[in-house]
């Protein structure tokens, strides 16, 4: 992984199925890209299927590339944690195993810090977070038929029932954060 550059910057985040993440983070402006892959293991060139047979250590995670000009890494931090269950271990709705954990990778000091904050001070308020936050290491791009997974098949019922209540909650929750134009 390569960070963005012209002061860019990239955040890395798993909540569950990447399908989700990636059509989340894709509606919010500033977000100049989000790509599915998986982090936070230790096996080189995962492919989908070594990551669902959980002997990778990865998990389902998005590259996020945005520019802090427009929104912050503590807005991604606030968009990551409502749209996800960051109180249940390795699992989200029906998707369980260690792939579907919750897991920040800090790319730096700040997102480390930042994120630590953030858990704090959900915890301060009665939530059990159980996210994961760790150095970001390598990041595995997703095999293609991954990318866009929402754009592409918005009909299907799992899109439907799964990712849609998702989009609508941004939409609705953080529309000073939506895409102009």
């Amino acid at each position: 992984m390569t960070l963005m550059e012209n002061n860019g910057e990239v955040a890395v985040f798993g909540g569950g199925c990447f399908w989700c993440t990636e059509a989340v983070f894709g509606e919010l402006n500033g977000v100049v890209s989000v790509v599915p892959g998986y982090a936070g293991g230790g096996a080189e060139k995962p492919t989908y299927y070594q990551v669902c047979s959980e002997t990778t250590g990865h998990a389902e995670v998005v590259k996020i590339d945005f520019d802090p000009t427009v929104i912050t890494y503590e807005k991604l931090l606030e968009v990551f944690f409502k749209t996800h269950d960051p109180t249940t271990l390795n699992r989200q709705g029906a998707d369980t195993g260690t792939r579907y954990r919750s897991i920040v990778l800090y790319t730096n000091d700040g997102q480390r810090e930042q994120a630590a904050n953030f858990i704090r001070n959900l915890d301060a308020l009665g939530m059990k977070i159980v996210t994961q936050v760790v150095a970001f290491k390598q990041f595995y791009e997703a095999e293609e038929e991954h990318k866009q997974f929402y754009k592409e098949n918005s009909g299907t019922m799992y899109c439907q029932l799964v990712i849609q209540p998702k989009v609508d909650k941004v939409r609705k929750e953080f529309s000073e954060n939506m895409p102009l134009g």
